[in-house]
């Protein structure tokens, strides 16, 4: 399957669905789509997509089924309408979800005969098509494989492993580091701003700081893998201090503290567990606890 001609069927016509339907159609593939309310599929039909009557008939192109819909139960409940035969389709689900969900809806397809992959799209609509646009998968690699010169058409796509769930995980990881770096930056920018340093003014620092960290993780990702945290670089202990000073001068200027409280209070279990003299990415083990352990 390396050619344009290879059928796609997109269900799902949200804004990131039609964005996907449009990327196969100006690649040249084959196209039909579905959605509830068939008026969204009006600009890609005027593009020479097919608009199918049905799920089930949707599914009968024979080629490959991209779903993206609100959630795992509409995956499901669309799916399973009685028209919707799964026997030999190849279905990919670009549906928002958890890792869990992600094993039980393959799963579910499988039994129905489907090969399943599961992905997460880590783009905005607008990307979708170009090299910026990161789609992750997760399945069977020869089912993935056997798919992607036409997923290529969406963007850089990449395969994670045959558990179904890890691209739901690596999706959430990725928000996890998104709206951290972001906090961190609003923290920054509040502060400064009591002294009258603009956000546009602090925002150059502090990507060279974002880039700097950056730079760290191959090393602190072999410490936790490892399981020995020498400090290289500083001593949590030393660190917490930093985080005490951190949280004192956002009192003092009147700035909202709770993310460094929150962040201080990890390394000062971190270290009444014995870890003060080690260094910062001792701090896994704290979350990799469920927090009501605490």
């Amino acid at each position: 399957m390396d050619n344009t001609d290879t059928p796609v069927t997109v269900i799902g016509l949200g804004l990131m669905g039609r964005a996907l339907a449009g990327a196969f159609l100006k690649a040249g593939h084959p196209t039909t789509v579905w959605n509830r309310t068939s008026s969204k599929a009006d600009p890609l039909v005027a593009d020479g997509a097919r608009l199918a009557s049905s799920v089930g008939d949707a599914l009968k192109t024979g080629g490959l089924t991209i779903i993206c819909v609100t959630d795992y139960e509409a995956v499901r409940e669309l799916l399973g309408a009685s028209d919707a035969g799964l026997d030999g389709a190849t279905l990919i689900n670009l549906t928002s979800g958890s890792s869990g969900q992600a094993r039980e809806t393959a799963r579910w397809a499988e039994r129905r005969g489907a090969r399943y992959l599961d992905g997460a799209v880590m783009a905005i609509p607008s990307a979708i098509g170009t090299d910026e646009a990161v789609i992750l998968h997760s399945g069977a690699q020869a089912d993935f494989e056997a798919h992607r010169p036409t997923l290529d058409a969406l963007g850089t796509v990449t395969y994670l492993g045959a558990d179904h769930g890890l691209a739901s995980l690596y999706d959430v990881a990725g928000l996890a580091m998104m709206w951290s770096v972001l906090n961190a930056w609003l923290q920054g920018t509040a502060l400064l701003r009591t002294a009258g340093v603009d956000a546009a003014t602090y925002a150059t620092f502090a990507r060279q700081m974002a880039a700097g960290v950056a730079d760290w993780l191959p090393g602190y990702a072999e410490q936790i893998d490892k399981g020995a945290f020498p400090a290289e670089v500083s001593a949590m202990e030393t660190d917490a201090r930093a985080m005490a000073h951190l949280i004192e001068e956002s009192e003092a200027v009147g700035v909202n503290a709770e993310l460094p409280k929150l962040i201080k209070s990890m390394a000062d279990r971190s270290i009444a567990a014995g870890h003060g003299k080690e260094q910062y990415p001792v701090l896994i083990e704290e979350f990799s606890k469920p927090g009501n352990d605490h």
